[in-house]
């Protein structure tokens, strides 16, 4: 797999929580930050989203917005309206008149990830990801949008469940968007992505963890000086590329570890090191503590 296809696997994303978010007249409620990804997704009319200390955002009927962490925001019917405090839930919310047909529409929730990875995630990201209807609409992931509230909008057979697929779909899809270059990202595997000479270094690395990689073997084959590649990994990755592949390693095996299913001897070949007693030290190294315990507390 590429390598933004092997980070996702590892995280294995699913939407924990998805809930319609309607709203009539004037109306405005405030959340506390709390630790999980979230989103929102406009199915019709609009809302202004404002998080402490910034400008609001309108959002708009098509918009989507993911929140690799979700601090604390205010979400109204206008702009600059003090919200009451409310608390997240799983269940349908209604703000505002509680009456009549509802003049905006959202459905909202959140992406749970395996926790013992879940950092990875958050450091490629920024603090938000907004995609508007009028950058989306004619895209793939316009079209999922679509399919999305249209599919809120039926009571067939199976809707939760194709609900949970499509949301799930749609972040990769969010995650894809930043990595194909439509706004800049920060540091980290979705900028390695955009960069073809890093791109072919990180696909190597990913299509053969096991090997013993040396700097000058990667800055072959990305086609640069040993120099020249250390140097520009480091920009847009955030670190050397050994010690990004020691970090991949890493999280393939705290994986492993987490799910039970391998022995140290296999986990050890798997990710390149000659012996369990090798990988167990290096592991003790980085994570502070040993295999067994990092197992047992995982469980």
């Amino acid at each position: 797999m590429d390598p933004l296809s092997d980070m996702i696997a590892l995280l294995r994303p699913s939407a924990a929580v998805s809930k319609p978010i309607a709203g009539s007249g004037r109306w405005a409620v405030h959340y506390d930050a709390h630790d999980a990804p979230g989103f929102t997704i406009i199915l019709s009319g609009e809302a202004w989203l404002t998080f402490d200390g910034k400008e609001p955002l309108r959002l708009a009927e098509g918009d989507f917005l993911l929140l690799p962490t979700t601090p604390a925001f205010s979400l109204a019917s206008e702009p600059h309206i003090p919200g009451r405090p409310v608390t997240p839930s799983g269940e349908a919310v209604r703000h505002g008149d509680p009456d009549g047909t509802p003049d905006f529409m959202a459905l909202g929730g959140s992406f749970a990830f395996e926790r013992v990875n879940s950092p990875l995630l958050l450091s490629l990201l920024p603090e938000r990801i907004h995609i508007a209807a009028s950058e989306g609409r004619s895209t793939r992931f316009g079209r999922l949008t679509d399919l999305l509230a249209e599919e809120c909008a039926t009571d067939y057979p199976g809707k939760e469940l194709i609900i949970q697929r499509m949301l799930e779909a749609l972040l990769v899809e969010a995650l894809r968007w930043r990595s194909l270059g439509n706004e800049a990202v920060p540091a980290g595997l979705l900028s390695g992505m955009q960069d073809p000479a890093i791109a072919r270094a990180l696909q190597a690395i990913h299509a053969d963890v096991r090997a013993s990689w040396t700097v000058a073997e990667l800055a072959s084959i990305a086609g640069m000086s040993r120099s020249a590649f250390s140097s520009r990994f480091g920009d847009v990755l955030g670190c050397a590329p050994i010690e990004y592949l020691m970090r991949w390693r890493m999280a393939i095996a705290k994986d492993a570890l987490a799910r039970g299913n391998k022995t140290l001897d296999r986990i050890a070949e798997e990710i390149g090191y000659e012996s369990a007693s090798a990988f167990s030290t290096a592991f003790r190294k980085r994570l502070g503590c040993p295999p067994g315990k990092f197992a047992r507390d995982a469980a």
